[in-house]
């Protein structure tokens, strides 16, 4: 433990303490008290929830003593543990409730989540000063032990999982080659029994995987790129072919009837803990302002507002940017976890007898006043109030003062509180700012401590949000050593976040030209396309999307060589940023450069074809734009290309029937300039 490091504050005073940790002692209840043993990852799970029930006691130790002011290190521990607890209780969850095919198919990727948040706690425990918290030897002795061995841990995928995993694969080849041309067969005696081993052991469970597998098929359609949903497709198809085959008529008939006996409508369901003398009210502190509902995951909004996840993503998603209480635009879409709230809803459930949020609505729930004023008097309890904003204030001013005078070790901690701190709350960014901390950050920007480095470019990018800290960033300088890091990072994640700030940075129209003029800041982005992770990838590229939107950054784009990356990366199933590649190749088809490079690729007008057939709303928006483009002004290969694929015109077809107003317009066009090329342009016969 960081023990030799002496605490930044003996009171960080801005926290609500007493509401974090019951949070933690409930999420950590939660994860801790899974019964039900799941068929996949059961190591990884069961060493996590060994070690969460091991900080439990640490949780209700700290609790005893409360009423004590923490040191803020020990706050920023707390948090991000609740941080990683919940992920874990998520991640859990996912292996339980999604598809169990599609989660054995990412063995390796699940059990590299559970090893990345394993070292997430161990870089939390990291900065908790046991040394001044009055805790029992014994739980001292535990979390040093939890401490070590979570620092030593290693990756661990279950090898007979990933063994499993290949003959599921190696099935499905089977079973498309002899769909295409009669060859091999599929042995489903053994696909029976390895479905079995997941616990897909009867019909009802096979269609329910079914259902299950086409909800992911459309949840990857514009992430995951086409091999996967194809490999999706494919799953799906084995198991509907396998199914009659695997389980008798009888049985087949007979769980169809125990599954309807078990569906019962969800308005006439009972449920024992309502008393039919008893009404109960939902406060409107509780209640989602677009839904009017309980708030079942309350999250907050760049306004400050607060909504339940699902209603304001669908907003978001619909196509609006701006806060629908306030009506004020939205400067980000990050959509922040209200914990507090979510604690409370969650304990006003329990006191009501309301075993489930999901399950609670207005129509179940009729109007009272009983409970409203003490929930009122909670709410009050948690609002950002004056003395807070203060904490902050004092807080900053002293971290900064830390990042200026302090040793290597004491900047790495001050840099990493901040970090934290301007997590969450326009306020806490503004103050930061305010407190003079931008140039100090820039400064260590250029560190040789590959952990300083990370934590100050991460706080830049946190504070960047703030509309009024995107222009202090820049008028400190940190244009220059932003691209250095970008460029030759310590840490791939230093690199991405980095990538991350420019975005963020390039949002107002000025930035745009004074970042696409620095020489290495664009080819650095398209080389971290490359390079980069998933989040890397997808971040360098919505960069370069927000640079291109600039005409004069585009051709420079295109001299980067983005262009044959960006296709590259429509098939690539790992990349998981189909629709972000192809909205910039739409982009960059907007230049002489860009059209003329784009039409150099033979592959692309297939990939095109395909991502009308299997792509998301968006992805096929951009589809028919870059093919619109293309066969126009002079673009007749590319229409004879179109008119010899059999499944051009078809797709075409459905968009002017279901697709989007502008994929509806847009494919119209195209097949007016399709009918006009029949006459002209000669196809080959075959």
């Amino acid at each position: 433990m960081d023990d030799a490091v002496p605490p930044l504050m003996a009171s960080p005073g801005f926290l609500p303490a007493g509401t974090l940790l019951e949070s933690l002692i409930l999420v950590s209840d939660e994860v801790a008290s899974v019964e039900k043993t799941p068929f996949l990852q059961r190591k990884n799970i069961s060493t996590m929830i060994r070690r969460i029930r091991l900080l439990s006691s640490l949780f209700e130790e700290i609790q005893e003593q409360v009423e004590k002011p923490l040191p803020p290190s020990s706050m920023l521990c707390l948090t991000e543990l609740y941080s990683v607890i919940r992920r874990v209780k998520i991640l859990i969850e996912s292996s339980t409730e999604g598809s169990l095919l599609w989660s054995l198919m990412q063995t390796e990727n699940v059990s590299n989540q559970f090893y990345t948040l394993v070292k997430e706690m161990a870089r939390a425990l990291d900065i908790l000063p046991l040394s001044l918290l009055n805790l029992t030897a014994d739980t001292k002795e535990q979390v040093e032990l939890l401490h070590k061995q979570a620092r030593r841990a290693q990756l661990y995928v279950d090898h007979m999982e990933a063994q499993t995993r290949d003959e599921i694969i190696r099935a499905t080849v089977i079973n498309n080659e002899k769909n295409r041309k009669n060859k091999g067969f599929v042995d489903l005696v053994r696909v029976r029994d390895i479905l079995s081993t997941i616990g897909l052991s009867s019909s009802t469970e096979l269609q329910e995987e079914i259902s299950k597998l086409e909800v992911e098929a459309q949840k990857q359609a514009g992430t995951g790129g086409l091999v996967v949903v194809s490999n999706i497709n494919s799953l799906i198809t084995l198991i509907s072919i396998s199914k009659p085959a695997i389980f008798s008529a009888e049985e087949n008939m007979t769980t169809h009837e125990d599954l309807k006996k078990r569906k019962v409508p969800t308005n006439n369901r009972q449920d024992h803990s309502f008393s039919s003398s008893v009404v109960v009210s939902i406060p409107d502190e509780f209640r989602c302002p677009i839904s009017l509902d309980l708030m079942n995951d309350p999250v907050i909004v760049a306004s400050g507002h607060t909504y339940d996840r699902n209603s304001i993503a669908q907003w978001i998603n619909s196509g609006h940017y701006t806060c629908p209480k306030s009506g004020q635009r939205l400067i980000h879409m990050a959509l922040i976890p209200n914990y507090a709230l979510r604690s409370l809803i969650q304990q006003w459930c329990q006191e009501n007898m309301i075993t489930t949020m999901e399950s609670t609505s207005s129509s179940e729930l009729e109007r009272t006043s009983s409970k409203r004023r003490s929930c009122e008097t909670a709410v009050d309890h948690i609002s950002v109030t004056k003395a807070a904003v203060d904490a902050v204030k004092m807080t900053a001013e002293f971290l900064v003062g830390k990042l200026a005078t302090g040793s290597r070790d004491i900047q790495r901690q001050a840099a990493y509180e901040l970090r934290l701190l301007a997590k969450t709350g326009m306020d806490n960014r503004r103050i930061i700012a305010e407190a003079g901390a931008i140039p100090f950050l820039v400064t260590l920007l250029g560190s040789p401590d590959s952990r300083i480095q990370e934590n100050a470019v991460t706080a830049l990018l946190n504070l960047s949000i703030h509309e009024n800290n995107k222009m202090l960033i820049m008028a400190a300088g940190a244009i220059d050593s932003i691209v250095d890091v970008l460029q030759a990072g310590k840490t791939m994640e230093a690199k991405e976040n980095a990538a991350a700030t420019i975005f963020s940075l390039s949002i107002i129209g000025e930035h745009k030209a004074i970042i696409g003029a620095h020489p290495r800041a664009i080819p650095a982005l398209v080389r971290l396309m490359g390079e980069g992770t998933t989040a890397g990838k997808r971040d360098a590229a919505t960069a370069l999307f927000n640079l291109a939107l600039f005409n004069v950054n585009r051709a420079k784009v295109i001299l980067a060589g983005a262009v044959p990356l960006l296709i590259d990366l429509l098939t690539d199933d790992k990349a998981g940023i189909t629709d972000d590649a192809l909205a910039v190749l739409a982009l960059l088809l907007g230049c002489a450069e860009g059209l003329e490079e784009i039409r150099r690729s033979r592959d692309l007008v297939p990939l095109l074809i395909d991502l009308l057939r299997f792509g998301s709303s968006k992805g096929k928006e951009n589809a028919i734009t870059l093919l619109l483009g293309l066969c126009k002004d002079g673009g007749e290969e590319v229409a004879r290309r179109l008119l010899m694929n059999p499944f051009s015109i078809p797709s075409l077809q459905r968009l002017t029937a279901d697709g989007s107003l502008k994929a509806r317009r847009k494919a119209d066009a195209l097949l007016r300039i399709l009918n006009r090329c029949c006459s002209q342009i000669p196809i080959p016969v075959e």
